[in-house]
């Protein structure tokens, strides 16, 4: 039997709030578009994970963050107010339209600041788990997901000790990855026989959590070739989509696909994931596919028993 996984990394302007300039078409439209993408998950009954930036569970805060331990300025952006005046920086009610959505999501975590956990202090990394828990656990959440910001993995560690149970690991690298064949096989609409979709193979890592690996970004084929290609073919990454969607109804293994709220700016790009989510829907109803979260795939591998936490630092 095959899954299909769908995750979302829910940041807002906190996936870009350590960049010299904030791109602020996309941090504009985020919130609808998240919205908006509630409504179309809804619509053909697709659950997804949500890793959500610990701190868009807040509706304000002070903005200094004082006993943070990351470096100087990080929060210098965090204007401090609330979710009525500074919307692309608190959440909540956000998080409030996933848990009354009608699909089953699950609200996992993208850490409680968007850092690079890869890249970063052990220190740091608990702070950032024990943040993201804490105020998880304020809305009667439970964090068992972790979505890495920018899928720098690191510190897994860390994330066992707050009790997750599984996390987005990167795609496994193809062949297509590393040659210019690849390169003009993407360019020309991914051609069946010469590009294939990924299906991963979840896997326990050394610290038993559950690696569930990244099949496809939804949004890696952009600008200009995307427009080239779609003017005499269907738009490629749809093409990718289902067939890997197809792959994993016949072969099992599971086709985890990925996007962020932000990616979804124009009609386009909502025309796209619907294209997906409708072929995955109508694969699902004629076959013995299962589209899950992150936390179901985890919970089947674990007979879904709690993981024993052993908080780092101060709580």
């Amino acid at each position: 039997m095959g899954s299909v996984v769908l995750s979302i990394d829910a940041e807002l302007a906190w996936g870009f709030h350590d960049f010299d300039r904030l791109p602020h078409a996309r941090v504009a439209a985020a919130r609808e578009s998240w919205l908006d993408l509630l409504d179309l998950l809804d619509e053909f009954d697709v659950p997804a994970t949500w890793a959500v930036v610990g701190h868009l569970l807040l509706d304000s805060c002070d903005g200094v963050h004082a006993d943070h331990p990351t470096p100087e300025g990080w929060f210098d952006r965090d204007p401090g107010t609330d979710e009525r005046r500074d919307g692309a920086w608190y959440g909540a009610k956000l998080v409030d339209a996933i848990e009354d959505a009608d699909a089953d999501h699950e609200v996992g975590s993208h850490t409680f600041s968007h850092v690079e956990m890869g890249h970063t202090s052990r220190e740091v990394a608990a702070a950032e788990m024990r943040e993201a828990v804490a105020v998880a656990e304020q809305r009667g959440l439970s964090v068992d997901s972790v979505v890495f910001p920018r899928n720098y993995v690191g510190h897994r560690d860390v994330l066992a000790a707050y009790g997750v149970s599984c996390y987005r690991g990167t795609r496994p690298r193809q062949w297509y990855d590393r040659t210019p064949l690849g390169a003009a096989a993407k360019l020309f609409g991914w051609p069946t026989e010469t590009v294939s979709p990924v299906l991963v193979t979840p896997e326990t890592d050394e610290y038993g959590l559950i690696n569930v690996p990244a099949s496809l970004y939804l949004f890696c084929f952009e600008g200009r070739p995307r427009s080239v290609v779609e003017r005499v073919t269907e738009d490629p990454v749809v093409s990718m989509a289902k067939r890997g969607v197809d792959r994993a109804a016949s072969e099992g293994g599971v086709f985890h696909m990925w996007l962020h709220p932000n990616n979804l700016t124009d009609e386009r790009d909502f025309d796209r994931l619907r294209a997906i989510l409708d072929h995955a829907a109508t694969v699902r109803a004629e076959t013995d596919l299962e589209i899950e979260t992150m936390g179901q795939i985890a919970a089947a591998m674990t007979d879904d028993e709690p993981r024993p936490r052993e908080p780092i630092g101060p709580r």
